[in-house]
């Protein structure tokens, strides 16, 4: 939106002379001044000069000596304009000394062909005023006496002009008298709506016997305003108009055009003027155009209809696309002598549509499309009205033809105090607010129940509820008057420790050579469904996309989500991990103890891990990683979590979730409680996610550990101890066993039978083929002995050590490997 400086103050004079000083207010109040222009700059000392002589040059053909008059004194300048108007006529002198930007030249004294030029008369495009260069602008003879100031001559000949920004709520301030209202508001200062004048001439005919107007859809076009002026006399508008018009952007077209234009920069609210000649049966009819009707707007395009379009009618068909852009054959043209002002209210929604269905964005669409005042439609046509008498010497026909199909009622919105002073922060008093709110144009209506009750003006389609109003208290009172304080917040122990839960299964992950990856709270039910997680408990009435309808019950959405991104980018090497809420829904058992919340879902802390491709190897052969490098991650996570020993176990079909390979799947447990579980990823789950193809999910290795579950059984505490005095005596024993023994219970049954000297049990070494026997391993274990009050004879460690050979071999059926 462009806005004249000038312009804002004659409708409130009080405003501030810099412009800067409006520019900055505006920008507080939410109207984001983007630019300011110079109009016109060097016009402001320039002078009204009247030419006094015209005569040829005496050595330069082409070019004239012209003597003027700039009062005070007269003064010889060369011109070479072919338009120099004789002796009493009207110029514009630049003096010696004037800066004329649209040039970037100084005016100076200089000899052209011998003779001395005190001065420069000017065209508009040398003074910044418009284009026309090919002559010097000459001013009617009421301009002024010679000698006064260009800018006092033609007012719009110098201003600053605004862009301002606005958002699509702020319709009211497409039109000067809505940014002067706000202004006004801004400043403190009354404000009055202009008197739109009266005709100048008064026509004896009747409107009615000149023009009929019926409205077919009510809904599209509940308001719609009609006044005819006769005898008018079309020509280019005066130099305050054009040039205001041309400030903001606007090309002079003629009087009657020019002036729709100016309305619509006034108040904001699009016109359009026909030529009555034109219009077929002297009838305009409002409605709902045929599908396949055709229609030649202004810009020269034969445009088919759509029964959704609207359009003004005249006896035979379409003239006018509402809202939009008016048709060619009842345009204003130069022999124009009746014309047809219409000013209506069309549903902005309705011309939303047809806009972007016809590819067409006007002046006239962008203010429709947004909500114009329907209360000011009168008023628009009575300025229009006479504006037409006065600069087209027309007479308007008596009265407007106002029809009013549907009738639009007032908003109203009640204010708190109280509310007003929880949402801001700070305490308004309430004569101020309501101050604040009678400028905006809000009438008081009551006050009962503790509120304030307000009737909502017609030209704020944006002000609803209470919120809205508590916002215009706070931009006019001031934002930089709101102080910053900190929230009352009051931390509960349950947030705290959730807080540092997931602050220590971060570093723990981390250490463990894994990427965070960061993951939406919403995916799709498919993904869910697909890796058998629980149904979601939380479903988007509006989602973004399918991808992000309901809220998680699962990590591995996301994670698995993230591995398809990086393989179709080409790398497959991933270490990824993910930690946060899942929301599942409550038990039964705890929705009837709940109280409050009841249907509220459990937010429970999870965590997920993927990795796939190779694993890291220093000079040895690459080798895709397996179940085994998921077993090392979550019991490594586990115990820096839990601070104790942690154990895996292989699950059974039965306990085995969708998601899993059905031969490498395990649970982790600690202390007997399951915590979590890892395992290869199902190829089908992976042909169901994007994940098929080479590799498929073979080499996808999947972890989740529930962090709700694993913090319940809480932390122990580290004990240190010094470092041992006496020696320790190792021994390394090799079992073999059947496959289906594991591991870790030959590891446990090895600790126990090893008894209170054992410091270490550990694993070193799996065989299987060779002079094994078939369908059994070999697993060796290297046992650390030591005491911690004396040093152990080999006879002690010995006998001990043959009871872990009897246990095993008793327990398992383990035998020495020889």
């Amino acid at each position: 939106m462009k806005a004249s400086h000038q312009w804002l103050r004659a409708l409130v004079p009080g405003l501030p002379d810099d412009p800067k000083e409006l520019a900055a207010r505006f920008a507080a109040a939410g109207l984001d001044v983007e630019a300011m222009l110079a109009y016109g700059a060097g016009s402001e000392t320039c002078v009204v000069a009247r030419v006094a002589s015209v005569r040829p040059h005496p050595s330069k053909s082409g070019l004239r000596l012209v003597t003027v008059d700039r009062g005070g004194g007269s003064q010889e300048v060369v011109c070479g304009a072919p338009n120099v108007p004789g002796a009493g006529g009207l110029v514009v002198l630049a003096p010696l000394g004037t800066y004329l930007p649209a040039k970037g030249m100084t005016i100076e004294r200089r000899a052209i062909g011998g003779v001395a030029s005190e001065g420069m008369l000017c065209s508009e495009q040398e003074l910044g005023l418009g284009d026309d260069g090919d002559g010097i602008l000459i001013l009617p003879a009421d301009a002024g006496a010679p000698g006064t100031l260009l800018t006092d001559a033609v007012p719009g000949a110098r201003d600053t002009i605004f862009e301002i920004g606005l958002t699509p709520n702020r319709a009211d301030c497409l039109g000067h008298i809505g940014l002067a209202r706000e202004a006004a508001a801004l400043f403190g200062l009354p404000f009055a709506m202009p008197n739109p004048g009266v005709p100048s001439r008064a026509a004896s005919e009747k409107l009615e016997s000149l023009v009929r107007v019926e409205i077919e859809d009510a809904e599209r076009c509940p308001h719609y305003a009609a006044a005819v002026l006769l005898d008018a006399t079309l020509g280019p508008s005066p130099a305050w108009m054009r040039y205001r018009l041309a400030s903001l952007g606007v090309r002079a077209i003629s009087s009657v055009v020019d002036i729709t234009n100016w309305v619509m920069l006034e108040y904001g609210h699009p016109m359009h003027a026909f030529d009555l000649d034109r219009v077929r049966d002297a009838k305009i009819v409002v409605r709902r155009a045929k599908d396949g009707e055709k229609l030649r707007t202004l810009d020269g395009v034969d445009r088919a209809l759509a029964s959704d379009d609207l359009v003004i009618c005249d006896g035979a068909g379409p003239v006018a696309l509402a809202g939009i852009m008016g048709g060619g054959d009842s345009e204003i043209s130069a022999s124009t002598k009746r014309v047809l002002l219409e000013c209506a209210y069309f549903d902005p929604r309705g011309v939303r549509r047809s806009a972007r269905r016809h590819a067409l964005h006007t002046e006239s669409s962008h203010r429709f499309e947004r909500g114009v005042d329907h209360g000011d439609t009168g008023a628009a046509v009575a300025r229009a009205s006479s504006l037409v008498s006065e600069l087209a010497h027309a007479a308007a026909v008596p009265g407007v033809t106002m029809l009013v199909a549907r009738p639009i009622a007032k908003g109203v919105a009640r204010l708190r105090p109280t509310r007003l002073e929880q949402l801001l922060g700070v305490s308004v008093a309430q004569p101020e607010s309501d101050a604040i709110l009678r400028r905006l144009g809000l009438v008081h209506r009551a006050s009962r129940d503790g509120a304030d009750e307000y009737e909502l003006p017609t030209h704020r389609p944006d002000l609803t509820r209470e919120e809205d109003l508590i916002e215009e208290v706070a931009r006019v009172h001031g934002y930089e008057k709101i102080p910053s304080v900190l929230p009352a917040i009051r931390p509960t122990r349950e947030e705290a420790a959730r807080e540092d839960l997931a602050r220590r299964v971060r570093h723990a992950a981390v250490e463990l050579g894994l990427s965070e990856a960061i993951m939406h709270s919403f995916v799709s039910r498919g993904e869910l469904e697909a890796l058998g997680a629980p149904a979601p408990a939380v479903v988007l009435a509006n989602p973004m996309n399918e991808l992000q309808a309901v809220m998680r019950t699962s990590l591995l959405p996301g994670l698995l989500r993230a591995l398809s991104n990086a393989r179709r980018h080409g790398e497959r090497g991933v270490r990824l991990f993910g930690a946060g809420p899942v929301f599942l829904e409550l038990a039964r058992e705890q929705e009837s103890g709940a109280s409050g919340d009841a249907k509220l879902p459990e937010e429970r802390m999870m965590f997920a891990a993927v990795l796939a491709g190779e694993r890291d190897a220093h000079l040895a052969r690459p080798s895709s990683v397996d179940v085994y490098d998921g077993k090392g991650l979550a019991l490594g996570l586990v115990v820096r979590l839990a601070r104790r020993g942690a154990e895996a176990r292989a699950l059974s079909e039965a306990e085995r979730p969708k998601h899993l390979h059905p031969r490498a799947a395990a649970a982790v447990s600690v202390d007997g409680h399951e915590v979590g579980r890892f395992g290869l990823l199902h190829p089908d789950v992976a042909d169901a996610l994007g994940l098929g193809g080479a590799g498929g999910g073979g080499d996808v290795v999947v972890v989740e550990i529930d962090l709700a579950a694993l913090d319940a059984l809480g932390q122990k505490t580290p004990k240190y101890a010094g470092i041992p005095r006496f020696p320790a005596a190792t021994r390394d024993i090799a079992l073999v066993v059947h496959d289906d023994v594991a591991a870790g219970a030959v590891e446990s049954a090895v600790r126990e039978a090893a008894g209170a000297l054992a410091q270490e049990v550990r694993l070193f070494d799996r065989f299987a083929g060779g002079a094994i026997p078939k369908g059994h391993a070999s697993l060796a274990f290297h046992v650390v002995y030591r005491a911690a009050d004396r040093t152990l004879t080999d006879d002690e460690v010995d006998r001990q050590h043959a009871k872990v050979v009897a246990e095993v071999g008793t327990r398992f059926g383990a035998t020495l490997r020889a």
